[in-house]
């Protein structure tokens, strides 16, 4: 096969930054997907309806000419969020979910949730309103062991969500384990989850190559082989409650090349053609469509896009590094070829 159509994709969590980081990393991903869910971990956080509508105005001017990417904006859960927020929420058209962060558990989640508890208001509100809850699925009790952190999340404070609030949606995003798999397959349909590229692609002996690989460090981290497969089979085999996902993490060389590096693995570049890459190794390039073009966007009940994209197979070479304000970052697989083109 040399070249492959689908219908235009979209990316169900993104990190998009602001001000000049915004600016270099925009163009990436509209030039693939025609919308992407984006992530409000900003400073301060994106805690209001009036916040997100404001970001979504500077998204938007910042988009190249004649673009027509949509962003669809979500708000930050904190223990303070007013259930009134959700009701403007709903009412505006902009805002497609609510974003669940364990206080300190990764990068600009200072503000995320200390107590669930706290949050039982707000999300009955969100049940009532059929707008999903995003979850970042990891514990941050420092006794739990790093590589646990998302089974233990799973098994302790997933089911006092999804039973106290059955019919709420749920999105159990960027799942990097087994265990995870087996929970949202399990599950009722309100419960889905999203997977990245990176974690299709690799595993956690990815980290420590020829030393430790900075560019590499992502939360949820990366796990054993194990895990990674069964991501693969949950992604490319069909199921609707999986769905593209691709966490891509713009951050700074300076931040990442630092004593206390920043977490997050930057896809943007090539996002589209790394899923190609991680479906054709499976042999399931033809389920590749419904999962990065159909899944997500029948689960957030928004219509399917019309118009398509076509990859080539191109043996072409990642660029070293791609500008990012007054610094720059270092884009997953950088000096490295790739073997499918977005034409």
């Amino acid at each position: 096969m040399q070249t492959f159509t689908l219908t235009r994709p979209d990316d169900w969590h993104l990190h998009l930054r602001d001000g000049a980081a915004l600016a270099a990393v925009l163009p990436h991903t509209a030039r693939q997907f025609a919308r992407a869910i984006v992530m409000p971990n900003l400073r301060p956080p994106v805690t209001t309806v009036e916040l997100a509508e404001a970001y979504r105005r500077r998204i938007l001017a910042a988009l190249p000419a004649n673009s027509g990417f949509e962003p669809l904006m979500t708000l930050y859960l904190t223990d303070n969020t007013a259930p009134g927020e959700i009701t403007l929420a709903q009412s505006s058209g902009r805002v497609h979910a609510v974003k669940y962060y364990p206080a300190g558990a990764t990068t600009n989640s200072d503000s995320g949730v200390t107590r669930l508890e706290r949050c039982f208001p707000v999300l009955e509100a969100m049940e009532q309103a059929d707008l999903p809850l995003l979850l970042h699925g990891e514990v941050t009790d420092p006794e739990v062991d790093v590589f646990d952190r998302e089974k233990v999340f799973i098994d302790t404070v997933l089911p006092q969500i999804t039973q106290r609030f059955a019919g709420l949606r749920v999105v159990l995003e960027h799942v990097t384990t087994r265990e995870a798999v087996q929970y949202v397959t399990a599950a009722p349909a309100n419960i889905a989850a999203t997977v990245t590229a990176h974690h299709l692609l690799m595993n956690r002996n990815a980290m420590f190559q020829g030393g430790i690989r900075a560019h590499h460090y992502c939360l949820p981290l990366l796990k054993r082989e194990a895990h990674r497969r069964a991501l693969l089979q949950a992604a490319t085999g069909g199921n609707p409650k999986f769905f593209l996902g691709s966490d891509s993490a713009p951050h700074s060389r300076r931040d990442k090349e630092a004593p206390c590096g920043h977490a997050g693995i930057y896809t943007a570049h090539a996002a589209i053609e790394f899923y190609a890459e991680a479906f054709e190794a499976a042999g399931a390039l033809d389920k590749f469509e419904a999962f990065a073009s159909f899944h997500g966007a029948d689960f957030y009940r928004l219509p399917r896009n019309s118009e398509k994209i076509t990859l080539r197979r191109e043996s072409w070479q990642v660029q070293s590094s791609l500008a990012l304000g007054d610094d720059e970052l270092v884009p997953l697989r950088a000096g490295e070829r790739l073997a499918w083109r977005l034409q």
